[in-house]
């Protein structure tokens, strides 16, 4: 999977944690504290993310607020 879609999929699986299920209660320090639970959508591969935003040049938070910006734009027809 694109690493957008990865991301995409732990993001979207954090918002589903939160207590109304909205990419609104997420922000940079909740999809961290997740990625370092393995147990938590264990099937995306943290070091995928890693190595993904090392490769576009850009920190990782910097990335993750984007991937949340990003996913917001569709929020509703994603049910969060």
């Amino acid at each position: 999977l694109p690493l957008f879609d990865v991301f995409a999929m732990l993001v979207t699986a954090v918002a589903l944690v939160r207590p109304h299920k909205s990419l609104a209660e997420v922000d940079v320090a909740a999809v961290r504290k997740k990625m370092k639970d393995k147990a938590f959508a264990r099937t995306v591969n943290r070091e995928d993310i890693v190595t993904g935003a090392e490769a576009l040049g850009v920190p990782l938070d910097e990335h993750i607020a984007f991937i949340i910006a990003a996913l917001e734009q569709v929020a509703p027809q994603l049910g969060l």
